[in-house]
């Protein structure tokens, strides 16, 4: 009995070990990320999906980069499919251990949103259907969460920039959404509290 008992406590202690070691990454991770030293968060991102495969905040944050990059390579459509691709593996994973995760959702729908930018013809009414589905539904399951509220008036202000509309419209949508910043609260330090500087960003165009 007292061998069980001290095999059973090695393993408690084994657990807890490598949990500490994953959410010490995931801390570094995070500030490399806060740094944009985007590549480095990667590979300690990674790394945890290694170490804590049922962990859904690394695959989560490691879509939400290569999404992000995505984004940033418009100009070259292999790249962003490429990265869109890379984004989506991950996305997988995320989406089979949080399938009722809003925040989850939101990321879904920007890879969506991704490849209507690489061909909106091909994918532009689909894609833009299934992200306003996916978008609709995060804002039933948290409609106080202020990244849900920004991905959805951020994508119909570039639904509407497409079809040539006006979008000042949405500029009080979006000081809403900046009321919900102001008093959002993340569960744990390693969970997801970005978006801030993306809505100020769009603020600043509603005063252009």
């Amino acid at each position: 009995m007292t061998r069980l008992i001290t095999i059973i406590a090695l393993l408690i202690v084994k657990l807890l070990s490598a949990q500490s070691m994953s959410e010490s990454k995931m801390e570094k991770a995070l500030s490399f990320w806060q740094q944009s030293k985007n590549e480095e968060a990667k590979v300690l991102f990674e790394e945890v999906t290694e170490s804590d495969a049922g962990n859904w905040l690394p695959y989560y944050y490691l879509s939400l980069l290569y999404t992000a990059d995505a984004f940033e390579q418009r100009e070259n459509q292999e790249t962003m499919k490429r990265l869109l691709e890379t984004a989506q593996g991950f996305q997988d994973k995320a989406n089979n251990l949080q399938p009722e995760n809003a925040e989850v959702l939101i990321i879904q729908a920007r890879i969506l949103t991704g490849w209507i930018l690489v061909d909106p013809m091909l994918y532009g009414r689909q894609n833009s259907a299934d992200a306003m589905y996916i978008l609709n539904k995060a804002a039933e399951l948290e409609p106080e969460n202020p990244r849900v509220a920004l991905e959805k008036v951020l994508f119909d202000i570039g639904k509407a920039k497409y079809f040539g509309q006006d979008v000042q419209g949405f500029c009080g949508e979006l000081q809403r959404t900046k009321e919900l910043f102001a008093t959002f609260k993340p569960e744990t330090a390693l969970h997801p509290d970005w978006g801030r500087e993306k809505l100020a960003e769009a603020l600043a165009k509603c005063n252009e």
